[in-house]
């Protein structure tokens, strides 16, 4: 049975004695270098015809590519560009999807991400394969199980296709990136698992351990890691063997840091984010961002950390995440729109297997927009409640453009990275009390 409570309820009606102060647009400034769509076929290409990539890929061979789940920019335009190399080396490709336990841990429901991000057999000109069946490789160093996808298994060759950035979970040398796509990505349900078995705490030192395994019982003929920078545009593409993947993965990831987004604003009274997905970030919405961390991850020593919000509201869910509400946990407060876009069937899975089970919590909800942003305010502690420090964001992939407080204008005005795009103004609620 769904939450249900009265639009009329003494909660909502104690959201109507907070005013929320006007609201202003901000541009956000961040390394805008990129590729163009256009460009991208070639630069992949370029990099799979290094003597250190191309020899591995022999005429006759099957070649399993991996595509993941999360909402890579161009993802469509890479894998095909990898797909069309492959058959112009005389090898066969086939595209698996490689997410873990996402879609619901179905071999359907993971197909159904695929489509979404517009790879399919008829867009990449090849096999796409899903199964959740494994094939157990051997265990770690320290006793673990380690599994990867049966189609995977029986291809000669695979070839790892992912974006290296920072985990919203865990630190190390290799985090988020092409070694977490050979351990969890083609390990599928059980592989996932038995990896978060350890506990984020541990898996930044854990998860090369299982990937060795991988490494060591896989013919890894090439990865293909992918940067982006702030905008959500791709940065850079860069194909690699199995041990410059080793070798070099962890001054991808530094480079990849250097050009993550944030909200320069370093301090507020409530944040809202607009939508919360799969398709944005593991975690429906990225820490490394919100500042919304619900496992042992933390920000980097030495570097600007996420924005520090006393209250986080979500509004809503993306399409794109299936009915995913994986993060919702770590919001403060929500709508009940989310909450009848929640699929439990779809988001339970993906919770057990990496053992969070925090993050599919349902905070407290209203029934508008305006109601749950006034609510977040209500239970903000020790604040000017008649100037509270309020940013919007769409959400933490998006962030060129934000939107800010009265309270918030003069260190809008004082700060390098940011400039005001427009005037003050009120929210913009419709009848209902929501923003769209």
């Amino acid at each position: 049975m769904a939450f249900e409570s009265s639009k009329n309820s003494v909660v909502e009606q104690l959201c109507g004695t907070v005013a929320l102060p006007k609201m202003v647009r901000v541009r956000q400034e961040f390394d805008h270098t990129h590729m163009e769509p256009a460009e991208i076929p070639n630069a992949v290409w370029a990099q799979l015809e290094r003597d250190a990539v191309k020899q591995n890929i022999k005429p006759g061979m099957t070649i399993a590519i991996t595509c993941g789940s999360r909402g890579i920019a161009n993802i469509a335009i890479i894998v095909k560009a990898i797909v069309d190399y492959v058959k112009a080396q005389g090898a066969n490709p086939f595209v698996f999807p490689a997410m873990g336990s996402h879609g619901g841990a179905t071999p359907e429901g993971q197909l159904e991400v695929l489509r979404s991000y517009h790879v399919t057999e008829e867009t990449m000109g090849c096999p796409i394969r899903a199964t959740m069946e494994t094939v157990y490789l051997g265990d770690t160093v320290e006793g673990s199980p380690v599994y990867q996808d049966k189609y995977a298994h029986e291809a000669d060759g695979v070839i790892l296709c992912g974006r290296i950035k920072a985990h919203t979970s865990f630190r190390g040398p290799y985090e988020s990136g092409l070694l977490k796509m050979s351990v969890i990505g083609m390990g599928k349900q059980h592989g996932a698992e038995s990896v978060h078995e350890s506990g984020f705490q541990n898996m930044g030192r854990v998860m090369p351990q299982f990937a060795r395994v991988v490494f060591d019982n896989t013919n890894i003929v090439a990865g293909v890691g992918i940067i982006e920078n702030a905008y959500d545009q791709t940065y850079k593409i860069a194909a690699l063997n199995a041990a410059e993947i080793w070798e070099q993965e962890p001054e991808l990831l530094k480079e990849a840091n250097r050009l993550l987004g944030r909200i320069w604003v370093d301090k507020a009274d409530v944040l809202v984010v607009d939508k919360l997905g799969k398709n944005i970030s593991g975690d429906g919405m990225d820490p490394n961002v919100s500042g919304t961390f619900g496992s042992p991850g933390r920000p980097r020593n030495g570097e600007p950390g996420p924005i520090l919000a006393q209250r986080t509201v979500v509004l809503d869910l993306t399409d794109e995440s299936h009915g995913n509400f994986n993060g919702i946990g770590v919001a403060d407060v929500t709508t009940k729109r989310l909450i009848d876009k929640s699929i439990v069937d779809v988001t339970y899975p993906n919770a057990l297997t990496s053992t969070l089970v925090n993050m599919v919590k349902m905070p407290i909800f209203a029934h508008s927009d305006e109601n749950a942003i006034k609510l977040a305010v209500r239970v903000c502690n020790m604040i000017d409640k008649q100037h509270p420090r309020i940013v919007r964001i769409a959400n933490t992939m998006e962030l060129s453009h934000i939107w800010v407080s009265e309270a918030l204008v003069e260190e809008v005005k004082d700060h390098p990275h940011m400039e005001l795009d427009g005037e003050l103004q009120d929210w913009g609620f419709d009848e209902n009390g929501n923003l769209w």
